[in-house]
């Protein structure tokens, strides 16, 4: 699928203080049909990408005022909805997780492949591009993905940034089996042998949080398929 497939001038913010990979990066995504901007910090990476309207972020995490992750939890805290994609050349699980729970959608590490990263890029706009709706309703449970507020019943709930990107998957295919290996695919990004156990303590987790006693249940295990959020549907 080419970018004008997706949406004509997709804006792309980079935010990467080395100005050779900087503009290497840009000239590589003008070449694809992307609309490249470039910030140097990440002060003027959250500037920009708060007062802008860039499509998607490329975010560096080794920045010369601080951490990208700071700004990135800063930009989700604010209700930026925008698809993220961390470079970083921090390669170990802990630092994946970290930067996935702060709100990356994906996570590549340096020294990468122009391809790969084009690749990337165009997968998460289009899985934007095909999660428009913004209020999802399951029962009395309610997502406002906009602001990524959560209610049940009319009492709100709060959840991590990583309870919150699962519970949103989960309702975007209601009533309907989604497996371990389609949520480590599509929330963790990586492959199911590794986040398994992961995924069990996060689901657990958030049954904790939405579930009542006194209404029906939500999330159901269909031992060794996976879960689902609603009634399966026969």
């Amino acid at each position: 699928m080419s970018v004008v497939e997706l949406k004509e001038q997709v804006q792309v913010l980079v935010v990467e203080d080395q100005p050779v990979l900087r503009q290497s990066l840009m000239r590589g995504l003008s070449a694809e049909g992307f609309v490249a901007h470039g910030a140097s910090t990440g002060a003027e990476g959250y500037h920009s990408a708060s007062t802008g309207s860039y499509d998607v972020v490329i975010l560096d995490l080794l920045l010369p005022d601080g951490d990208g992750i700071q700004t990135l939890r800063r930009l989700r805290s604010e209700g930026f909805t925008k698809p993220v994609l961390i470079l970083t050349a921090r390669d170990s699980i802990e630092d994946r997780i970290q930067g996935l729970d702060s709100g990356a959608d994906d996570y590549l590490v340096k020294p990468f492949a122009l391809g790969e990263l084009l690749a990337r890029l165009k997968a998460l706009l289009r899985r934007a591009v095909g999660s428009t709706q913004t209020v999802l309703k399951i029962q009395d449970l309610v997502i406002d993905v906009l602001s990524r507020r959560v209610t049940r019943s009319g009492r709100e709930i709060s959840l991590s940034t990583r309870q919150y990107e699962l519970l949103e998957f989960l309702a975007r295919n209601p009533n309907q089996i989604v497996s371990r290996q389609t949520l480590a695919e599509n929330v963790w990004r990586a492959p199911t042998a590794t986040w398994t156990n992961v995924i069990e303590v996060q689901i657990n987790q958030l049954r904790k949080k939405i579930e009542r006693p006194d209404c029906p249940t939500l999330i159901s295990t269909v031992r060794g398929e996976g879960y689902v959020l609603g009634s399966r549907l026969c």
